[in-house]
């Protein structure tokens, strides 16, 4: 915690000595130095208040964006669901003729083999 509050306290000499150096060093009058400290300021706090704006815009955007996607997920979830459905219903008839066919193949397989074994 010392070296936090040894920190901040470096910082903040250091800004005062180089606020009072360029207080000093400057080419311009007071009247014009205040002018031109004025005049940034007031940009900086427009372009924090544009910025803010931008920031709620943003996260209204993404709020709404989450919102749609959280339906649109469930929309296809729906639409995949009914689609195996679907896909399901339209396969089982032909599992049932595959299973007969390969029922009778493997009874032919039988007979023949029974046929073989005896003329064998």
């Amino acid at each position: 915690m010392a070296n936090g509050k040894s920190l901040l306290l470096g910082f903040l000499a250091g800004g005062v000595v180089s606020a009072a150096a360029t207080l000093l060093s400057t080419p311009q009058s007071g009247k014009e130095l205040r002018y031109n400290v004025k005049s940034r300021g007031e940009t900086i706090v427009r372009s924090l208040d544009k910025i803010k704006d931008e920031g709620k815009l943003l996260t209204e955007q993404i709020a709404n964006t989450s919102k749609e996607g959280v339906s649109l997920i469930k929309e296809l979830s729906v639409d995949v669901k009914s689609s195996i459905e679907s896909w399901k219903s339209t396969i089982e008839p032909h599992q049932k003729n595959i299973k007969n066919y390969l029922e009778q193949i493997e009874e032919r397989l039988k007979e023949l083999e029974e046929q073989a074994s005896t003329r064998a």
